[in-house]
């Protein structure tokens, strides 16, 4: 059939995309909103975003309004929802496909049809346009339950990190604050970190025992056994908060890195959670 103009008499919608992208300063969990330049909601905060091309994907059109609007390119976006309520945009009917996506926190500035944009800390994002704050609500209520099936940190920290930086972000994240040797204990077993560097000497630090072998296999546990996600099958080794010869302790400031590799694998298990 050859393509040509077509009249289809039934009424049918635009289609936007709206980026949801968040940051971490270090301390807090941050939204990247736009100023908008023009009605409707001139002069209103929102998300990036925009009609979708007649010639491109959703995610297409996602990445693309996203670097107009922002300068920021980013090589993944996660699809989340689509936001279909009637009266949803003044202008037309429009359906809008929503996406969200770590990422570090970089220089952005406003272009195209944005005046500005800019980093807000999540906990004083102002009123938004349209129907952003509901959307906003949704892709943080997905963020929260990825963050236990994925390593959230690969966008949102540098290549090289320390525990404690690591433990800020999942705390920012899900608004509780965790045991430190817990915490440490439990992203360590997941196995999917390694050591990137050497700390000073003179600040040492315990390391918590991990179950990995050297080929970095799991010691005949399941990942339910290590994360309180179902049945046991054997219990869990006794844990000694004094290092042994095998494991020293490791130093304060040491900087590790996410071994991508190891977490594909690991992920390959249906039962994996990660728990605190």
């Amino acid at each position: 059939m050859e393509k040509g103009n077509y009249c289809y008499k039934y009424p049918h919608p635009a289609v936007t995309t709206d980026c949801v992208v968040f940051g971490f300063d270090g301390k807090r969990l941050n939204i990247l909103l736009i100023e908008r330049g023009g009605e409707p909601f001139k002069g209103c905060w929102a998300f990036p975003g925009g009609f979708m091309n007649i010639d491109e994907t959703a995610e297409q059109g996602a990445m693309r309004e996203l670097c107009e609007e922002t300068g920021l390119k980013l090589e993944y976006l996660k699809q989340f929802g689509t936001f279909t309520a009637v009266n949803r945009d003044p202008r037309e009917r429009v359906i809008t496909i929503a996406f969200y996506a770590p990422a570090r926190k970089s220089y952005v500035q406003g272009g195209d049809d944005a005046a500005k944009a800019q980093w807000f800390p999540i906990e004083d994002v102002p009123p938004l346009a349209f129907d952003h704050d509901y959307i906003l609500r949704k892709a943080t209520e997905q963020l929260k339950k990825d963050i236990h099936f994925e390593p959230i940190g690969f966008g949102l920290l540098d290549e090289q990190f320390t525990m404690p930086e690591l433990q800020r972000l999942y705390e920012s994240i899900l608004g509780v604050h965790f045991d430190r040797r817990n915490f440490y204990k439990k992203m360590l077993q997941t196995g999917i970190l390694e050591e990137a560097d050497e700390a000073p000497e003179d600040a040492l630090e315990e390391r918590a025992p991990c179950y990995f072998g050297e080929r970095n296999e799991m010691r005949s546990m399941s990942i339910d056994a290590l994360f309180g996600g179902g049945q046991q099958d054997m219990p869990l080794p006794a844990l000694s908060a004094a290092p042994t010869p095998e494991e020293p302790r490791r130093r304060k400031g040491t900087k590790f890195s996410f071994n991508k590799e190891r977490y594909e694998r690991l992920k390959e298990d249906k039962n994996f959670r990660l728990e605190f």
